[in-house]
């Protein structure tokens, strides 16, 4: 994995860690674009997600659109699995235009390959 040059300031980053609810501080040391050591990290999920961090570092997405017909009402929705962090701004805006009629189900897609992502945006809830 090489080390996208804005992620890695002065050969070392540090982190709290997501991937668990222990929340541990990482250190992640990298040279020459390359990750040398990942410490501080008590499971293997927390590995993994520092190396994720520091060369691709992925977001899910939740937000809500508009119901047509009503208004004030929304449909929350989430982004079907992770997207690249900088594209999130684009998955939301992309979203910001989209109106959907009811009845909307749990895991209906409600605009697929969102902003070019190549990821759906998929209801949350139920709106009869």
């Amino acid at each position: 994995m090489t080390v996208r040059e804005d992620r890695a300031e002065k050969g070392k980053r540090e982190l709290v860690c997501i991937g668990c609810p222990l929340g541990c501080m990482i250190t992640v040391t990298c040279k020459d674009g390359q990750i040398l050591t990942v410490s501080g990290n008590t499971c293997k999920k927390g590995d993994q997600y520092a190396r994720n961090e520091v060369t691709n570092p992925e977001r899910m997405v939740t937000t809500t659109v508009r119901l047509a017909d009503r208004p004030h009402e929304t449909v929350s929705v989430k982004s079907e699995r992770s997207i690249p962090k900088e594209k999130i701004f684009d998955f939301v805006k992309a979203l910001k235009m989209v109106e959907v009629k009811a009845p909307v189900h749990i895991s209906d897609v409600i605009l697929s390959d969102v902003a070019g992502t190549g990821v759906a945006a998929v209801a949350t809830v139920n709106r009869l």
